[in-house]
């Protein structure tokens, strides 16, 4: 009997790209585009600008393609391919979601990572598969961009965000210096919509607890800071934080060869129940959002209080090394230097370091980014509207944005700046009016869904004039006129 010989990997591949176009085609996607273009000054104008080229705005722009607003495009600061977190500061070894969850795949089984794995390695090979390897979600997240053909400017930082008049948004743009040259490139775009698809830091940045601010940048970094673990080779250092960061920088300074690592944890004991995935469904999916505000406040104020645990993957990675030590009960009271010395006092004791890492979080203080100054003082925060019960305080939560259905920013005085609402927080800093839909893989479909669809109403309602105007001037008739004649003119001719 002949041995069978499966096609090679990029075979596979190819074939169910085929698949995917297959699929498309049947479902008439991507629709015919169909908003009527503007120009200003002799610029097209974008119809929607999308900040961010990490899952969440390549899963947007894939629905608003698909939905037939083509003339958008997104701006990244990273290089090709390193986008969002996966292979700059994410850290552990394998994703925290299930293998099977579909992620940005928007319904289409060919997209699902399952469906590109599977192409390249085989059926038994998922199968085997413990969970997905960080470095290669990435690589599927290429090949996502790759095969829907999404309009990425990669090297390019918005520099600053401005409303103006007519209800444009500007963007400053900063490009990398072009071949030959050493100066970065400056542009001004003009969008009607801007998506902020600005991942895990929201509309904030990482927190820094206050009490370690004045030390030296060369003694400490934030875990999703790029950090040289190569130098921390033979060091002392610490770790502030219970998360699965935490975990995951504590483990990748140990594999450097780190000569000791202390964990500071201010909890009694580590976390050890993910209180919202015993209620993942699509019911918390749709209808969060619809939750009264105290509802909502009660289900993240005791999700954060509870607090996710670190996946045990992740700490069993930091506890397999001897020179690896927890400190539970141990929250940070001083944090000092002398020299290059870090000092570190607790509770418990004091303790010296050559390097400090905070895994720490991050905050959503809009007015802290640069690029934001002009418009952050007139959004609208939760704390601007909403009072918490007493015994559910959070600083966190009241500096969310205060969000419209359709995930657009919100005036904290009426009628100042009206162009927020075509200004869209799909990042982190949705997740207390809209749930987790705007970064999280198991849901991330489902917001660029509901977020598209309302880019796509909102363009249609703008715009209502030119289609009206459309629909009159349509005059490509379906019926000739001959097909049948009045029979009561006939009989009146016959008559007559």
């Amino acid at each position: 009997m002949t041995a069978f010989n499966p096609p090679p990997a990029a075979d596979r591949l190819a074939a169910l790209e085929t698949r995917l176009r297959e699929d498309l085609d049947w479902l008439e996607l991507p629709a015919p585009p169909w908003v009527p273009a503007r120009n200003v000054d002799a610029q097209r104008v974008l119809d929607v600008a999308i900040i961010g080229a990490g899952m969440a705005g390549l899963a947007a722009s894939a629905e608003l393609r698909l939905l037939g607003v083509d003339n958008q495009r997104l701006f990244d600061q990273a290089p090709a391919g390193e986008e969002g977190p996966w292979v700059t500061y994410a850290r552990m070894q394998t994703l925290r979601s299930p293998k099977q969850l579909t992620g940005p795949a928007l319904r289409l089984p060919a997209l699902t990572f399952r469906a590109w794995y599977e192409a390249q390695f085989g059926r038994e090979q998922w199968n085997a598969l413990y969970k997905i390897p960080r470095a290669q979600w990435m690589d599927y997240l290429r090949w996502y961009r790759r095969v829907l053909d999404l309009p990425v400017r990669n090297d390019t930082r918005v520099t600053r965000l401005r409303t103006r008049g007519d209800g444009l948004i500007e963007l400053d743009l900063l490009h990398a210096p072009a071949t030959g040259s050493s100066q970065p490139q400056r542009e001004t775009v003009l969008a009607r919509h801007v998506v902020l698809a600005t991942g895990r830091e929201g509309l904030g940045g990482p927190f820094i607890p206050e009490l370690a601010r004045e030390l030296p940048v060369r003694l400490r970094a934030h875990s999703s800071d790029a950090i040289d673990f190569a130098a921390l080779r033979g060091k002392r250092v610490g770790v502030v934080g219970a998360s699965a960061s935490a975990f995951d920088n504590a483990a990748t300074a140990l594999e450097a060869g780190a000569a000791q690592v202390d964990l500071f944890v201010r909890r009694d004991a580590l976390p050890r129940i993910n209180k919202l995935t015993g209620i993942g469904s699509p019911g918390l999916v749709h209808g969060f959002a619809h939750l009264p505000d105290e509802w909502k406040w009660r289900f993240l104020h005791y999700s954060a209080r509870t607090q996710a645990p670190p996946p045990r993957d992740s700490v069993l990675r930091v506890a397999q090394y001897p020179q690896a030590r927890l400190h539970l009960s141990s929250p940070l009271t001083r944090v000092g230097h002398e020299g290059d010395t870090v000092v570190v006092d607790t509770p418990k004791g004091r303790y010296a370091l050559d390097y400090l890492i905070f895994a720490t979080g991050f905050h959503s203080e809009i007015d802290t980014r640069d690029e934001f100054a002009l418009i952050a003082p007139h959004v609208r925060r939760w704390r601007d509207r909403f009072e918490p019960a007493p015994d559910l305080p959070s600083d966190d939560l009241a500096s969310s944005p205060d969000l419209d259905r359709n995930f657009a920013l919100q005036e904290r005085i009426a009628g100042t700046c009206p162009a927020l609402a075509r200004i869209h927080c799909f990042n982190h800093g949705a997740s207390l009016t809209h749930g987790k839909v705007a970064g999280d893989i198991p849901a991330i479909s489902d917001g660029a869904q509901r977020l598209a669809r309302a880019i796509a109403a909102m363009l249609f309602d703008a715009d209502r004039d030119a289609h009206y105007a459309a629909l009159q001037a349509f005059d490509t008739a379906e019926l000739a006129g001959d097909e049948w004649a009045d029979a009561d003119a006939r009989a009146i001719d016959t008559a007559a």
